[in-house]
């Protein structure tokens, strides 16, 4: 077991929220609800994040993930977003596929985040960390993602030595991690603090969503559940408030209950909930989405209503 770094109290915390792509039961994108979902991030004070696991990016065509893009761009007026250069399913070398998609996110005024595919991973090492310096070499900033293979199985998470050369790409400024552990979390904590203390580590770890304490910051897919929740959540770590714990607390028995076997059909909890919230007006899915029981609802309610609670002045 690697040491721990130190808890840091009252820090500000960094979140980007991912956003849940909703869909009707005719099989088509409800944009509509959408972009109540992309408006209530930002008044939340959270960046939101698109094209991502949460928006179904790896069920989307290319024309669907450029659709969201372009209405994003459309909307956003100069307010932050974050975008996944997604290229699993492009033809073409990948390395140029990257670079296009992160040209064309920055010039619609969002921040690209390089989704990993599995010609990326695949690659050996040097030629790995290679491909990073040259897709950032073309932006201003870039995020970089690590991705568990309970996600997708064209994710990876690398090892110690290549996060660490990851750290030295200047316009690198971020790496989303999403193994599901402390431990490795806790691991890239420690040489970000040592070697590049302003990088970030946003965790993805939607089952220990504490580990905003530790120094890492945020891009997680629970987010997407309750963003005002997330926000005063974080204001509570940055005063001090000790009422965060227990908002905390609930926000990660949500978690539990959304992330269990097989994670990806968080998805359909995240919509479950957001219709009993009145964001979206239905909890369908796309075609190849994994499914929850409608069971499922109760416990979300039971959990709604106490996070509602949580949240009245």
């Amino acid at each position: 077991m690697s040491s721990i770094p130190p808890v840091l109290h009252k820090r500000a915390i960094k979140g980007i929220s991912a956003v849940l792509l909703p869909w009707r039961p005719n099989g088509e994108i409800d944009f509509d609800s959408y972009q109540i979902g992309l408006e209530r991030t930002w008044k939340a004070g959270l960046t939101p994040a698109i094209n991502m696991d949460t928006g179904y990016a790896n069920l989307l065509s290319p024309q669907q993930r450029s659709e969201v893009l372009v209405l994003v761009a459309q909307i956003s007026s100069e307010r932050p977003f974050v975008a996944g250069a997604f290229v699993e399913d492009l033809q073409g070398e990948v390395i140029r596929n990257y670079i296009d998609q992160c040209v064309l996110i920055q010039e619609s005024g969002g921040t690209p985040i390089l989704f990993q595919s599995t010609r990326l991973t695949q690659l050996p090492k040097a030629q790995l960390v290679d491909a990073y310096r040259k897709v950032a070499k073309e932006c201003d900033e870039l995020l970089g993602f690590e991705l568990g293979k309970m996600f997708a199985p064209f994710g990876e998470i690398y090892d110690l030595d290549t996060f660490r050369e990851l750290l030295s790409i200047p316009t690198l400024t971020g790496i989303k991690h999403s193994s599901l552990s402390r431990e490795q979390e806790w691991q890239r904590l420690a040489i970000k603090n040592q070697e590049r203390p302003e990088f970030c580590v946003f965790t993805g770890n939607d089952l220990a969503i504490d580990m905003v304490q530790w120094g890492s910051d945020y891009l997680l897919g629970l987010s997407a559940f309750y963003p005002e929740a997330f926000a005063l959540r974080d204001k509570y770590w940055a005063l001090g408030d000790a009422r965060f714990y227990e908002l905390n607390d609930w926000l990660q028995y949500l978690g539990f209950i959304a992330f269990r076997d097989p994670v990806p059909a968080y998805k359909h909890n995240c919509a479950m909930f957001l219709k009993q919230r009145g964001v979206i007006e239905h909890a369908s899915l796309p075609q190849g989405a994994i499914a929850r029981p409608e069971s499922d609802n109760a416990l979300l309610e039971l959990i709604r209503d106490r996070l509602d609670t949580l949240l009245q002045p």
